[in-house]
Parts: structure tokens; C-alpha cells; sequence
């Protein structure tokens, strides 16, 4: 984090990485529904970068910032 801003290349990561594994397998990060991240956060996230990135999704969405990751999705 700079200037408390979130780094950019997590943005675009979270933006653009698909969920591995579980019921939403294939969809993008971003793109996980709320009660789905809630429930990581109760039972607690992977380890790793994965865990990581749902924890910084789920804090996110519990703020409603997801406007910061909609300009930064790959068109591809």
C-alpha cells in the first residue's frame, strides 16, 4: 500500500484471477459472491496468495469499493 492506496498490480490481479477450486471454480475473483467470501471469513482463508487475495476481496466488498476492480477486469 502507497499513500494508502492498495498497490495497483493487486487490483489488477484480484481483477483478473480465476478461483481455483470449489463451487465457483473458473469464475473470476471479483466476481464471487459476498456470502461466499463471508463464509471464508468465518471458517478462515487459505494459505497463501489465494487467502490473501479473498481476504482483500472480502474487505472490499464489505466496504463496497468494488468500482476499484470493474475498470481494471481484462476484456479478453
Amino acid at each position: 500500500m502507497e499513500n494508502g492506496q492498495p498497490d495497483s498490480s493487486i487490483l489488477l490481479e484480484l481483477a483478473n484471477t480465476k478461483m481455483p477450486f470449489g463451487k465457483y471454480a473458473g469464475r473470476v475473483l471479483m466476481d464471487l459472491p459476498e456470502p461466499y467470501l463471508v463464509w471464508f471469513y468465518q471458517q478462515g482463508f487459505p494459505k497463501g496468495k489465494l487467502g490473501e487475495q479473498l481476504q482483500f476481496l472480502y474487505e472490499i466488498k464489505l466496504n463496497g469499493l468494488e468500482g476499484l476492480l470493474k475498470p481494471l477486469r481484462d476484456k479478453n
